[in-house]
């Protein structure tokens, strides 16, 4: 079934880290292949701008909201079609945690199976983001660097 209704999901995980820490490394672009493997396994900053390479969607611009103390990791997705898709995204404090709370927003004449499928991916990337993040709890406190990124997240 097609639906040109608008539909969303929101689609959380408990990240054993504080709202700073998730916050800093999940908003750095550079740390995206690490987890948001739905992007693809590389990004590229070009003139201030940052690029998905080799996205499942072909070369897609990734761009945040300004840094903020929100919690607010809000980003835009450009397509090569031009299409541009907003994904709301928040970091919330959660006891001596954090919550991320991803909206996953069905597209219009998005079919069932692929917004099943959308949904699927952010639960995945956002597993992978708890993991990064809790993993580097580990004796020394500290966090590795992201696969292919060349970025650190902050230390604990």
């Amino acid at each position: 079934m097609n639906d040109t209704g608008r539909q969303s999901r929101h689609v959380s995980v408990h990240i054993d880290r504080t709202v700073d820490e998730v916050y800093a490394y999940a908003s750095d672009p550079a740390n995206l292949p690490a987890w948001a493997h739905g992007l693809g396994g590389s990004m590229e900053q070009v003139a201030g701008r940052w690029f998905a390479a080799s996205s499942p969607m072909g070369r897609v611009e990734v761009a945040f909201v300004p840094r903020n103390d929100l919690g607010v990791l809000d980003h835009h997705v450009t397509l090569p079609s031009g299409q541009t898709v907003h994904n709301p995204v928040r970091v919330i404090a959660d006891d001596t945690g954090s919550e991320v709370v991803f909206t996953v927003r069905r597209q219009p004449g998005t079919t069932d199976a692929d917004f099943e499928r959308d949904a699927e991916t952010v639960t995945a990337d956002l597993t992978r983001l708890k993991g990064v993040l809790e993993s580097a709890q580990g004796a020394t406190g500290g966090y590795g660097t992201s696969a292919g990124s060349g970025s650190s997240a902050p230390s604990s």
